[in-house]
């Protein structure tokens, strides 16, 4: 009888395919890709049914002019949004390109947090359910996953103009000044807004990470049994080996993938 060849596996570390942050050529190419991306993710907020009416705008910093900001067309449905219908406007809400007009309430928001925060690329916010139910709480979302721990000492309360529709510049300024060095920002009796320092993926990812720890929270709570903490030094480890800004850019890679082969007019 003979005897068969086992079959002997050898590690394979070289040439193996990994999500890297793309490069650019040019200033056009990234420009481009950027409004590709923000077209991307508004599609993505319209599938997790996240829109609501016209309420809700996702922005990202133009990569020449970063006093300028490519925003969503206002009242155009999320789920037709194409990276060439992106709208460039300055902080004064003026359109410089594009042929919608802008969401006035959003420029006031979306602008002052760019203006108050250099550091922030791009930024989401939207009148979802499980966000704007915790925000009526005006509390922080508490270390009970690991997806709140990414969150944990990196998140924002803010009460000013809790509730309140925001159209004047200086009370724009105000919630803008208090979101600081967050990855979120709960604004009371309003909803989410998330940032993101190194990509519109990253700020993207928060959002989707944020609303899902709200409704997770909202759910544990309604069981009416004690919530248990994860210790804080388990909580602060957590955050810094699985929600930095890259671990937020790769998360959404499977998303933005699905949406492109499902949906890839958004890229046009």
């Amino acid at each position: 009888m003979q005897a068969t060849q086992e079959t002997v596996y050898r590690p394979k570390q070289e040439n193996l395919y990994f999500p890297a942050y793309p490069k650019f050529d040019s200033i056009e190419a990234e420009r481009w890709h950027r409004r590709q991306r923000l077209a991307a993710v508004c599609r993505v907020f319209a599938k997790f049914r996240y829109e609501y009416g016209f309420a809700g705008h996702v922005t990202v910093r133009d990569p020449e002019h970063p006093n300028l900001y490519w925003t969503n067309p206002f009242a155009m449905d999320f789920g037709r949004v194409r990276a060439s219908d992106m709208l460039l406007v300055d902080h004064a809400g003026t359109v410089l390109e594009g042929s919608w007009a802008v969401n006035r309430a959003g420029f006031v928001l979306h602008s002052a947090i760019h203006e108050a925060n250099p550091d922030v690329m791009a930024s989401c916010h939207a009148h979802t359910t499980n966000g704007m139910a915790w925000a009526a709480l005006g509390r922080p979302l508490d270390p009970i996953t690991q997806t709140a721990c990414g969150f944990y000492e990196d998140q924002a309360l803010i009460t000013e103009e809790a509730g309140a529709v925001v159209v004047d510049d200086k009370k724009g300024h105000a919630v803008a000044q208090a979101f600081g060095r967050a990855k979120i920002a709960i604004h009371q009796n309003h909803g989410l807004f998330s940032a993101g320092r190194e990509s519109i993926e990253e700020a993207a990812w928060w959002f989707i990470a944020a609303e899902r720890a709200c409704e997770i929270q909202l759910k544990a709570e309604a069981t009416g049994s004690p919530l248990k903490m994860i210790d804080p030094a388990a909580a602060l480890h957590s955050k810094k080996h699985l929600a930095t800004p890259f671990m937020a850019w790769l998360h959404f890679q499977p998303i933005y993938d699905a949406i492109v082969r499902e949906q890839p007019d958004c890229l046009l």
